[in-house]
């Protein structure tokens, strides 16, 4: 298996070519570090005898032995719910609904977004970013079907002439072409990379992508460009720029995930983390270790910290330190791991709502640096921020110090009428977006995803555990609570104790981020033993942070994923 698998990653091949058609958490976490936390040497004497000696393909495949697809590209997302489909099969849901312009526009617009009272910080959104990208993508198929998003007469920010025939555009998604054929194969959608917590967002979902990335001088490093930012797209690998993005392919970075140009938040982050397998391969090649060896090493161990920092910082704060999952216990390969449609369509796009309108920018004394906070709506596919104006440091800065929105259904205007442009030169809102395609992939409507996640259903709008002022306008677009698209209705919902979600969010991410660990053959405690596992689950992101920059240890607190007072 393992010679087939370097066989592919030395020519370049995906390897589908080749295989395949809780421990308790100080969550406050403003303490300051002491000096062993960030010892430089961390890592450096690795005991191999610690190490599996088996790893991952970077395709996902054969991490279930028994169902070697399991988790896999190009596996169909899963359902909790049946779907919701026009015709039962394939068409798309809700063409008796409201257009998704008119409910974001009564329902979304942000007249009354406010930060969040639980001190949760700008990371929480950025690491919720950073982290779906190494989950799942399910691209849109440009050259299939069209689905335009009505926009209504005399709209203030993409109508203001009352033409009445303006459209956003929207494409629906790439699915398995061998669904979609009747009323017991209804069409599902695909997954095109891996869904495993494995850091494929750091390395690339196939061994060509994964190949590339690489120096290939025998040192086992991640290509880099000048200022040790990531590397840039010089051999004009395939990257997802938007649909309105000019330039040529080598003015923007490449990294494992195809979306790293997205926003100078996401770039900070993909470049962190290629400088952390660096560090940790510049240590193995002053043990002994090279090339290969060291390579896989280092990605086995930057995704055992992408893990832990998921599981014991990100989720904690989500969804409420009493309402965290279930210890970890044994591996079992009879869970299914792929992403639910539920999930990726829905309830992980939550972050939406926690977009602050601006980044802060900051310098070591906490002050505006010369350059200023950028505005979000100006910080879409400009890698060039990063390279000119102060790098790294005064964007991790600004999002250990900035607290997140709120999640609820107000959406900031920089994403709901200014995405990747301005209305009517580009724009885009991303919340009709994400209505749109949550009626493209058939989801359940609320109150079904409700049922199918065993809470009980809502007879009325009075009956929502929701504020007065979201049911009123709930009201004004839905004729009954049980019309309500599932990303609003989840976003509508007041928050679980001690959590920044409502219920029914917190049961898809649960069941969610429980499937993907209790399902992983090479989850950090099976791979990792001894000393090795004690320092990983010691890591924190404010390590890799402060390990990497110029950022010094008393600059931040441990958990970055809370604002201090």
């Amino acid at each position: 298996m393992k010679k087939v698998f370097w066989f592919c990653v030395l020519l370049g091949f995906s390897f589908s070519q080749a295989s395949l058609g809780s421990a308790e958490l100080d969550i406050e976490g403003y303490e300051f570090f002491d000096e062993k936390a960030f010892d430089s040497r961390s890592f450096s004497n690795l005991n191999l005898f610690e190490v599996t000696s088996e790893y991952r393909t970077f395709n996902g495949s054969f991490n279930n032995l028994s169902n070697p697809s399991a988790g896999a590209i190009d596996s169909d997302l899963k359902r909790l719910a049946p779907n919701t489909y026009g015709d039962g099969v394939s068409s798309m849901a809700g063409a008796t609904l409201s257009s998704p312009r008119i409910i974001s526009n009564y329902v979304m617009n942000e007249d009354t977004v406010r930060e969040n009272r639980r001190r949760a910080s700008a990371f929480l959104w950025q690491w919720g970013q950073f982290i779906d990208h190494d989950l799942d993508l399910t691209p849109a198929d440009e050259s299939g079907e069209s689905a335009p998003v009505f926009i209504p007469l005399g709209d203030l920010a993409f109508d203001p002439l009352n033409t009445g025939n303006v459209q956003i555009s929207f494409s629906r998604s790439l699915f398995n072409e061998q669904t979609g054929t009747g009323a017991g194969n209804p069409r599902e959608q695909i997954n095109s990379i891996t869904a495993w917590v494995d850091a494929s967002s750091v390395y690339g979902s196939t061994a060509a992508r994964a190949f590339a990335l690489r120096t290939l001088d025998g040192t086992g490093r991640l290509k880099t460009s000048e200022g040790n930012l990531l590397p840039f797209n010089e051999n004009g690998i395939p990257n997802d720029l938007g649909p309105n993005v000019s330039g040529s392919p080598a003015d923007f970075f490449i990294a494992g995930d195809l979306r790293a140009n997205e926003q100078v938040g996401l770039m900070t982050m993909h470049t962190l983390f290629v400088r952390e397998h660096n560090r940790l391969v510049d240590q193995f090649n002053a043990s002994g270790i090279f090339g290969n060896e060291a390579y896989e090493i280092a990605r086995q161990l930057v995704g055992a910290f992408m893990q832990v920092i998921t599981y014991k910082e990100f989720l904690p704060v989500l969804l409420g330190r009493n309402n965290d999952l279930a210890p970890y216990t044994v591996y079992n390969e009879a869970v299914d791991p792929n992403i639910s449609t539920e999930f990726s369509t829905a309830a992980f796009r939550l972050g939406h709502s926690m977009l602050n309108p601006f980044l802060l920018r900051l310098d070591s004394l906490g002050n505006e640096i010369a350059d200023g906070h950028l505005a979000l709506r100006d910080s879409f596919f400009t890698p060039d921020r990063l390279v000119r104006e102060g790098g790294l440091e005064p964007v991790l800065r600004g999002l250990a110090a900035q607290r997140a929105m709120d999640i609820d259904v107000q959406i900031v205007d920089d994403v709901r009428n200014f995405l990747f442009g301005p209305p009517g030169a580009g724009g885009f809102d991303l919340a009709s977006l994400n209505i749109q395609r949550g009626r493209d992939h058939g989801l359940p409507r609320y109150n079904d995803a409700r049922e199918a996640m065993g809470l009980p259903r809502v007879n009325s709008f009075n009956e929502m555990n929701a504020t007065g002022a979201t049911k009123r306008k709930l009201r004004m677009v839905y004729n009954s609570v049980d019309d309500v698209d599932l990303w609003v209705g989840g976003l509508a919902e007041r928050h679980v104790q001690g959590g920044l979600v409502g219920e029914l969010f917190h049961a898809i991410i649960k069941d969610q981020f429980t499937r993907l660990r209790d399902g992983d053959r090479f989850w950090y405690q099976r791979v990792f033993t001894g000393n090795t596992l004690q320092d990983i689950e010691n890591t924190r992101l404010s390590h890799i942070i402060v390990r990497n920059t110029d950022i010094g240890q008393n600059e931040i607190a441990r958990n970055v994923f809370r604002v201090a007072n």
